[in-house]
């Protein structure tokens, strides 16, 4: 089990350290919720867990395959949800793989980044869009 130590440092910002990597992250409440929007908001990381979630897994499965997709990127966009309780209501990711749109690995890429565990941790009700954007 992976330890995180957290503290709350006031003002409604927080602060996060990795136990096995001694790595930190702040927090803070975004502007429609209190804060100040000055850090990731604990909902902004948990959209970001899911594009870099799948990115790591798409190179693992790349390197399985002798593939190369160093300097794929992408970009997220998070919705909050209209009702209440507050919550995520929809994750966008688009996806850019330095890789042709033919790529004989493109389906297995794809399957492996789709099946990522973010993707399965998150609750059925968010909508999760995923565009491929193959570049190369």
């Amino acid at each position: 089990m992976v330890e995180i130590e957290i503290c709350y440092g006031g003002g409604l910002h927080c602060s996060a350290k990795h136990g096995p990597s001694g790595a930190g992250i702040e927090t803070d409440a975004p502007v429609d919720n209190h804060g100040r929007g000055e850090a990731f908001s604990p909902t902004d990381l948990c959209a970001a867990s899911l594009g870099v979630c799948m990115l790591t897994i798409l190179g693992i499965a790349a390197d399985k395959q002798g593939v190369d997709i160093t300097g794929a990127k992408g970009r997220i966009g998070k919705a909050m949800s209209s009702d209440l309780p507050r919550r995520i209501g929809k994750i966008s990711i688009d996806l850019d793989i330095p890789l042709p749109p033919d790529h004989p690995a493109r389906a297995d890429l794809e399957t492996a980044a789709m099946s990522c565990p973010v993707h399965h941790s998150l609750h059925p009700d968010i909508e999760k869009v995923v565009n491929w954007n193959w570049t190369g």
